[in-house]
């Protein structure tokens, strides 16, 4: 057994042990390459884990592709491969080359590795991790401190290939991308951007869904260099940063993991839930310890060495419920141990990172602690809430009456999880049409519908999540292969919702009650939840201190009201602060201007009420001015 500082050179035992129990969360710090000093050399030491090889190699353009006088040594009982090679430094290509128990020779590329060839080529690079001098501290003390269940959260999901691209078309880098990106964010209003999965992958149109590196930035946009300067930038603008990452299923290229040693490796050996039919991938076994300290290592990796403030978990419900022999769909009870072994390391580990559930079962106790029996998340997408709205927008407005409760339900169940409410790239795609298109009716009815939905998004109890082009009003599809279409702000009901977003994220931003109460009851309150005849709804969002609250009023009907009566909490008088039909956002001008005054006249349930002017298709937000004398 080879004996030294795991971080060098060679292998502690205690790290082989912890490694092949699946409690090991820092196991790229000795297994991967590093180029060092060994003994008063300099080379490049390589560790990989192949336990049911014959033989294992490096193979490289530094000794044309032939592992034969570059064959590792085989770590007694772990299932470890471990070498040397003496002058060989940063930046040389390499992979490992398997001898397969079947006598079969197949080429790998490190699983561990932090950089690989931009695609086509599948090599991995050998390169340390760098020593790059991080400028957020600021932020990070931010985050220590902050409640995130009490705080507004704002998130921009952008894919960066098609966000912003060279005027030939060609990706920008990511320094370029991140000196772009910040003053749009802040402009914008948003206070995080989520990024869809940036570790490598080879096919451009999975989106970085199906990964051969998990350690490896992609290299499409540079290197890990890069993207810590991508992280610092947002960091000092106070803008957090949150990655993508799928732990449930990986690529099955022949260079990637399936059966990475000759047999299934870090998938599961029964075809019947190894094989996910449905993205053509294999699923991840997490009941076998070396691929649970391979996934918990991973994340703790993004985390620590490149200073991300959450996960986005992918496909949380393919993890947990797989196809068995029987073709019944059942709970996985080791993805469940899994998951909450995961965010313990997180949560332990980091201060109030986003550990966040893509998951779209009912599942039950998604976001809560795992001594309550929970998964341990800290929130979840709310997919019955995007669904049912949508679906609800996509009716023509003279039957919404009939389906009024696609729009309500969700008051139901919105406190039985922390709940983000996601308008994503999954529903831009596909033949879903775009957000816009989804809107019926005319032109100028779709922008209105359009308006009326981010009002009742960014109202509604829960934090928000807005796929990029949604902001503006993308009208295609989002195409994976060309930047968004950014020419539609020249045209003036584009450029109008656009402004319209950026004033709706303001007084989202600036307005306690919108976020401080996201998770309790007394945080909302209905004023009118039964007017399915106008399609019209009333609700009351309030902060801690209930003298801080908005009142909103839906109206996703074709008819406008010169005047709609409905309940108020206080005798006070009350200023519109927003209203989707503002001609400055596209609209007929059909305002309140001025103040308007509370009576004595009970409604709803209120003791006092107002009289209102609401036209179709719109959201009005009203605020009490309390230093207003009635």
């Amino acid at each position: 057994m080879v004996k030294g500082r795991c971080t060098k050179s060679t292998i502690y035992l205690s790290d082989v042990r912890k490694f092949l129990k699946g409690e090991h969360f820092k196991s790229y710090a000795f297994l991967g390459n590093r180029f060092i000093n060994y003994r008063g050399r300099e080379g490049t030491v390589f560790c990989v884990w192949a336990p049911n090889a014959e033989k294992v190699g490096v193979a490289g353009d530094f000794n044309s592709w032939d592992a034969k006088n570059h064959m590792m040594l085989k770590v007694k009982d772990s299932g470890l491969w471990w070498i040397f090679i003496e002058g060989l430094k940063e930046g040389e290509l390499y992979k490992y080359e398997i001898h397969t128990k079947d006598r079969k020779k197949i080429l790998k590329a490190d699983p561990y590795a932090i950089f690989s060839e931009v695609r086509p080529n599948t090599a991995s690079i050998v390169k340390n991790l760098p020593e790059y001098q991080w400028h957020d501290e600021e932020w990070m003390e931010k985050r220590k401190k902050t409640n995130i269940f009490e705080t507004p959260i704002n998130i921009y999901e952008l894919h960066l290939g098609s966000w912003r691209r060279k005027e030939n078309g060609e990706l920008l880098n990511y320094r370029e991308i991140a000196d772009l990106l910040v003053p749009y964010v802040k402009e914008m209003g948003y206070t995080y951007v989520e990024l869809l999965p940036l570790m490598e992958h080879p096919l451009d149109m999975s989106w970085g869904y199906q990964i051969t590196g998990y350690f490896s930035i992609t290299s499409r946009f540079g290197t890990p260099e890069d993207f810590m300067y991508f992280v610092d930038t947002l960091h000092q603008h106070d803008i957090g940063v949150i990655m993508d990452w799928v732990p449930g299923h990986f690529c099955k290229d022949e260079y990637g993991l399936y059966n990475f040693d000759g047999t299934p490796l870090y998938e599961y050996e029964d075809p019947f839930i190894r094989e996910n039919h449905h993205w053509g991938t294999a699923n991840f076994d997490v009941s076998k310890p070396g691929v649970k300290s391979f996934l918990l290592s991973n994340a703790y990796f993004w985390f620590k060495e490149y200073h991300i403030d959450g996960f986005r978990c992918d496909a949380i419900s393919n993890m947990l419920y797989l196809n068995t022999r029987s073709g019944r769909q059942e709970v996985q009870n080791q993805v469940v141990s899994f998951l909450q072994e995961l965010n313990r390391l997180i949560f332990t580990n980091f201060p109030n990172p986003l550990m966040i559930a893509e998951e779209s079962s009912a599942y039950p106790l998604v976001t809560y602690p795992d001594y309550e029996g929970g998964l341990g998340f800290n929130y979840k997408w709310d997919m019955g809430w995007m669904n049912d709205t949508l679906r609800y927008m996509s009716i023509i407005p003279e039957e919404r009456k009939w389906h009024h409760n696609l729009l309500t339900f969700s008051i139901m169940y919105t406190y039985s999880e922390n709940f983000i409410l996601p308008l994503s790239h999954d529903e831009v795609v596909h033949g879903k049409k775009s957000l816009l298109d989804k809107m019926p009716g005319s032109c100028e009815e779709k922008f209105a519908n359009l308006r009326v939905l981010y009002g009742y998004m960014m109202t509604h109890p829960g934090k928000k999540l807005l796929f990029m082009g949604g902001e503006f009003g993308q009208f295609i599809e989002w195409d994976f292969k060309k930047e968004l279409d950014w020419f539609l702000l020249d045209y003036t009901m584009h450029k109008s919702l656009h402004q319209y977003m950026k004033d709706l994220n303001q007084i989202y931003l600036s307005n306690k009650c919108l976020w401080e109460m996201d998770h309790s009851t007394e945080g909302f309150l209905w004023i009118d939840v039964h007017n399915s005849e106008q399609s019209i709804i009333s609700y009351i969002r309030y902060a801690k201190d209930k003298k801080d609250f908005l009142v909103v009023v839906c109206n996703f009907s074709r008819v406008s009201y010169p005047i709609y009566r409905i309940g108020v909490p206080e005798f006070s008088v009350y200023k519109e602060i927003l209203n989707s039909d503002d001609v400055k956002y596209g609209g007929r001008g059909f305002v309140n201007e001025g103040p308007i005054e509370a009576e004595k006249v009970g409604m709803h349930g209120k003791p006092y009420s107002i009289q209102i002017k609401l036209s179709h298709l719109s959201v009005v937000i009203l605020k009490p001015e309390y230093n207003e004398v009635i």
